[in-house]
């Protein structure tokens, strides 16, 4: 398998992230999304949304959205899980997975922030506070739900990483960037550290990628 991705991209960290959990070996290759390099035509007809992460199956295959890739990776290699047994522990961390894949990274990425600056003549420092306006909503929601939360552990939900970590930690990540203070989500800074005391989320992270811009 080949996993396409971008060092600083939250949704390639994600899958990288569950690769190494899951002990898989692929190949790297990198589009590097602030040059355009999603754009061009060979990409384009491996995803069409001009998005990374792709993972490339042995068969060609072409795997799209980190959500479903870690999905995909779930059911064809079980083990170390990445979801609870318990129907509603599924439902519970799927539910914190996609407060940040799908409310709050999709509205403060890259390309967003471009359209505001290009579109509506936006400064650097406008599209930044936009960015932190949705991330501390976010983390406010993902605060409140997993404080005093009975299924909450050392990690997002019990004591073994989850998805719903997967996707936290890139956006904790993410949060640094614009300036977040984390002091304001201290079950959100409590999981993170705990996460990265762990070699597959610590090998993950962006400066210790190939394509890591110095």
């Amino acid at each position: 398998m080949k996993l396409i991705g971008y060092f600083r991209s939250s949704a390639a960290f994600r899958v990288r992230i569950a690769l190494n959990l899951k002990g898989i070996t692929v190949d790297h290759a990198f589009r590097h999304l602030r040059k355009g390099e999603q754009s061009t035509p060979d990409y384009a007809a491996l995803n069409p949304q001009k998005l990374v992460p792709t993972l490339v199956l042995d068969s060609g295959e072409p795997l799209t959205q980190s959500l479903a890739i870690l999905e995909y990776l779930e059911e064809t290699h079980p083990e170390p899980p990445l979801l609870p047994k318990d129907p509603v522990g599924r439902a519970r961390v799927r539910a914190l997975a996609l407060i940040v894949a799908a409310d709050i990274h999709p509205i403060q990425n890259l390309r967003v922030m471009a359209y505001l600056r290009q579109k509506y003549d936006q400064s650097e420092e406008a599209a930044f506070a936009w960015s932190r306006h949705w991330i501390e909503l976010g983390f406010e929601a993902y605060e409140a739900s997993v404080a005093n939360d009975r299924g909450t552990g050392a990690f997002s939900h019990g004591d073994q990483p989850s998805m719903a970590d997967l996707c936290l930690v890139p956006q904790v990540f993410n949060a640094g960037r614009f300036k977040v203070d984390m002091a304001k989500y201290p079950t959100l800074k409590r999981i993170f550290d705990r996460c990265m005391t762990l070699p597959a989320f610590d090998a993950a992270q962006p400066v210790k990628q190939p394509d890591a811009e110095t």
